[in-house]
């Protein structure tokens, strides 16, 4: 008789330590299950048993968000993916978000986990991934490298989705910060990208200055972001009470996409605020905006850190 496999539905689970942070990597989709400062919840959490809710926390590549209809062409190319996101009929989130990575290496700390996108209808390009988590003073970083070992060019894009957690309640009751000056707007029903528009002109997605969220529902892409004087951005919910959760990133993500989570269930709608820098926009492997092409041979790597508040 086989033995019972007693690996968590969710994947090998990889714990890490540094001063007051905690946080939990799982293998499926090299997630982050949870992160906590101190014991409180930085990140949305979900338990080691169950099946990851949706994409929270995953590892998106080799593209963010959206390609509408699953269908785009590239260099001369017609291609058609997988539509993964069906009441919408889009591909969503790459490819290696339900994938079990592999270990490479951990420290108390950090681990370094990876896998492949291995060629295949719609997206016929070998692509190596490795995706390293690592805790030090200043919270969690995650830096995402891709290498193209292939014999032709192939499209990129990087992300993750991490819902932020400010504290007790729900998305309404927090303050959020979002420095960026320009939206990407969607169509309702699809999501589909339309038009981008200076937040001013749209000023229930302003959040260049803190202010509460409420009842403001969103799910875009925000860019025009506003780097300080070292090049970062932050991005950051707070409580009532001053605590919060923020991320932080460099240029090498001009896009940001918020999502205030909404769902047709209220026990689970609006449990935390999806933050993801981006290093191209929804529809980017259509629009060609800040699309990265990685050529044979060609690495490419992303960071960012979720921190406390």
């Amino acid at each position: 008789m086989k033995a019972t496999d007693s690996t968590p539905v969710s994947g090998t689970q990889y714990t890490l330590q540094h001063g007051p942070y905690t946080a939990s990597i799982a293998s499926v989709g090299a997630s982050v299950r949870y992160l906590r400062h101190n014991d409180r919840d930085l990140v949305v959490p979900y338990d080691a048993h169950e099946i990851r809710p949706s994409f929270r926390g995953a590892v998106l590549v080799p593209w963010p968000n959206r390609i509408v209809d699953g269908k785009y062409s590239f260099n001369g190319k017609d291609f058609e993916l997988a539509l993964t996101e069906p009441k919408r009929s889009h591909a969503l989130h790459g490819l290696l978000g339900w994938i079990d990575w592999t270990l490479v290496e951990q420290t108390d700390a950090s681990v370094r986990l990876g896998a492949v996108v291995v060629p295949q209808k719609g997206y016929p390009f070998r692509l190596e991934v490795e995706v390293l988590y690592m805790l030090d003073d200043d919270g969690l970083s995650t830096t995402i490298t891709a290498v193209n070992p292939g014999p032709s060019a192939a499209p990129y894009g990087a992300s993750a989705h991490p819902y932020l957690v400010a504290g007790d309640g729900l998305v309404d009751d927090w303050t959020l910060q979002v420095p960026a000056s320009k939206v990407l707007q969607v169509t309702e029903d699809r999501l589909i990208p339309t038009t981008l528009t200076d937040v001013a002109s749209s000023s229930d997605l302003d959040f260049r200055e803190p202010r509460v969220i409420g009842s403001t529902f969103a799910d875009h892409a925000y860019t025009g972001v506003q780097y300080d004087d070292d090049g970062a951005a932050t991005v950051s919910v707070r409580a009532a009470d001053g605590r919060g959760a923020a991320i932080t990133f460099d240029s090498a993500c001009p896009w940001m996409q918020i999502h205030t989570a909404d769902k047709p269930n209220p026990a689970v709608s609006r449990l935390g605020l999806a933050a993801e820098p981006m290093t191209c926009p929804p529809d980017a492997f259509n629009s060609g905006t800040d699309l990265i092409v990685l050529e044979p041979g060609d690495t490419h790597s992303v960071s960012w850190r979720i921190h406390a508040l």
